[in-house]
């Protein structure tokens, strides 16, 4: 089992190397006369991998101590349950899929995002390049590996639907998300659901054979992707924070885009990540081209973005009373360019 995060260690060195712990909220004074940092946590959408990095570059860099954060970063068990924590208030901040959030918010709870950094959603089917898949109808007649309750799991219907098949073309296997990997290697299943930037690299250096992949983005469902979730109380009683948290995961993807080995070597400190180095700077390789920077500074949404994205979940996952953009996120705090 993967240890969670516990970073106030890591601020305290970065505090005490002169990293600075700037824009704190006016806590009390820490020891030497410092305001202290307030304290914050994030979960993730599942346990840590190379998409991550960049939180664990923006910890060892004080980017979160600048802006007066002490962040405790958490693991994750799915998109969903990471917004359910939210919504409880179980957590500051979380790093989710929009489809479920939207879902979230369709059935009442009291979340919104702060902006969508993977702008081209990661969800794919993932298979080892000797099968005959090449293009979606490929998979008919065939086995599906999936984990309940996850944001491909829920979004797959929708999937084939777009691409003119039904869920009985396919057959669907439930396993857990620590049994997909194996089913796939071991030929239980011909094909898996998942991030292909996150499982890619990591089937191929179990298996050392070639994965190829479908992205639902390039295949008929081009939602928006990863993003920072809040809940509404936490905006209306400390925006401050939330802004200062924007600002600070701005910077952190900015600065860890252009130091992917540097992001990786901050992981392995401070997650103690089982992937081995090459394989989280692929996976944070992959997962930096969905950012579309060339289109803005990370986190920056559009609404058009967003009303493409409730327009798919409208028409194939049910949702009701849609509404506008500015029901789901607020991008208020999400500054052009990152500090």
């Amino acid at each position: 089992m993967r240890r969670l995060l516990t970073a106030s260690a890591a601020i305290a060195l970065l505090v005490l190397a002169g990293c600075g712990d700037s824009g704190s909220d006016g806590g009390s004074p820490a020891p030497g006369g410092q305001p202290a940092l307030k304290k914050a946590t994030l979960t993730l959408n599942w346990v840590p991998y190379g998409e991550h990095a960049p939180f664990y570059y923006g910890l060892k860099k004080g980017f979160y101590s600048d802006e007066g954060i002490d962040l405790e970063i958490k693991a994750g068990s799915g998109s969903g349950k990471t917004i359910q924590q939210v919504a409880q208030n179980n957590t500051t901040f979380g790093w989710a899929d929009t489809p479920p959030l939207l879902s979230g918010v369709g059935t009442g709870m009291k979340v919104k995002s702060l902006g969508v950094f993977l702008q081209k959603g990661p969800a794919a089917i993932e298979f080892l390049s000797d099968k005959s898949i090449s293009k979606p109808q490929d998979l008919k007649g065939k086995t599906v590996g999936g984990t309940p309750g996850d944001a491909m799991y829920a979004t797959f219907p929708a999937w084939l639907q777009a691409n003119g098949m039904t869920a009985s073309d396919v057959k669907v296997v439930d396993v857990d998300a620590a049994g997909k990997i194996p089913a796939l290697s071991e030929g239980r299943v011909d094909a898996i659901m998942g991030f292909f930037h996150d499982q890619g690299p990591t089937i191929e250096a179990k298996t050392k054979k070639k994965v190829n992949y479908l992205l639902f983005a390039d295949s008929g469902l081009n939602m928006l992707g990863t993003g920072i979730v809040v809940n509404e109380s936490t905006l209306s009683g400390d925006k401050d924070l939330a802004a200062r948290f924007v600002r600070a995961t701005q910077k952190s993807w900015a600065e860890a885009a252009k130091d992917v080995a540097g992001a990786a070597d901050a992981m392995v400190e401070l997650a103690e990540q089982e992937p081995a180095k090459d394989v989280l700077v692929k996976q944070l390789e992959l997962a930096i081209p969905l950012l579309e920077l060339d289109k803005g500074a990370p986190g920056v949404n559009t609404d058009q973005k967003w009303k493409e994205t409730i327009d798919l979940m409208v028409k194939y996952a049910k949702l009701k009373d849609a509404g506008e953009p500015s029901k789901y996120w607020d991008g208020s705090h999400a500054a052009s360019n990152s500090k």
